[in-house]
């Protein structure tokens, strides 16, 4: 295996040179594909905001202000706490699993 590659880099120059790199870690930046999903969301809540929270006061988080675009439904929210989620883009099942909670979506322009 060892032979082949060294065989393989010899035959393919920069076959893992500077453009093979640069995409792949454009397709990872979260700038790029700005996705966040609900398992992430109670992370982003401030700790003090979480600490108020009850089934009266629930806390809202505008995911766009830490960089993301889409909420996808991956995960489970936290103990059934409701909360309100901003979002430029939301997945049928993020929001279904955030209204099961008790929250709501606010989609954002």
């Amino acid at each position: 295996m060892h032979h082949h590659r060294i065989l393989f880099d010899k035959y393919h120059p920069g076959y893992f040179g500077k453009v093979g790199m640069r995409y792949f870690h454009k397709l990872r930046n979260k700038f790029y594909c700005p996705i966040v999903n609900i398992d992430k969301l109670w992370s982003m809540v401030p700790q003090d905001v979480k600490d108020k929270a009850t089934k009266d006061t629930v806390p809202m988080i505008d995911v766009s202000q830490f960089g993301y675009f889409k909420l996808l439904g991956k995960g489970v929210l936290p103990e059934m706490q409701p909360i309100v989620v901003k979002a430029k883009l939301i997945s049928k099942i993020a929001e279904k699993k955030i209204k099961e909670a008790g929250g709501a979506v606010v989609l954002t322009a």
